[in-house]
């Protein structure tokens, strides 16, 4: 699995309950433009509507080299597909309280591009401090660690 873009922000915002794995309609343009990168999944978020699921929000910037007979819209909305028993699952969590889908990244699988979306639960403000003091004692203790294993040169 090679990731192709990945939404950071929803592991800061959200607390994460469920993971799956969706595919995606692309048109033409879009899977050229994937495969170049140029792709934005920070705003992302999906939607259920009429029993299917929806990427909205995130952005597919256009290639230059793009036909010149299609309209390119970043901001397109792309249709997520799974199997029907899982989406009627999520609908029932969703409907519940405080749970939303978030999309967490764009990912290659088979040669396919494929959405990692989670079922989330929104942190407390409280939560996302937490969240940020643990990543920095995180990063200080593996400065630390570094630090004691390389140790001052002795002489």
């Amino acid at each position: 699995m090679s990731a192709i873009a990945e939404n950071r922000r929803a592991r800061y915002e959200y607390t994460i309950a469920e993971q799956f794995e969706a595919g995606m309609v692309l048109e033409g343009w879009e899977v050229k433009a994937v495969r170049a990168g140029q792709v934005q999944l920070t705003d992302g978020y999906v939607l259920i509507r009429d029993g299917e699921l929806y990427l909205i929000g995130c952005r597919i910037n256009a290639l230059r080299t793009a036909s010149t007979h299609v309209h390119p819209e970043a901001d397109r909305t792309k249709k997520l597909l799974m199997h029907r028993a899982e989406i009627r699952r999520l609908i029932g969590k969703v409907e519940q309280k405080g749970f939303t889908l978030v999309p967490l990244n764009l990912h290659y699988k088979g040669g396919r591009v494929k959405a990692e979306i989670a079922l989330a639960k929104g942190k407390a403000e409280h939560d996302k401090r937490n969240t940020e003091k643990q990543r920095d004692w995180e990063r200080e203790r593996g400065r630390l660690m570094r630090h004691k294993v390389s140790g001052p040169s002795a002489g």
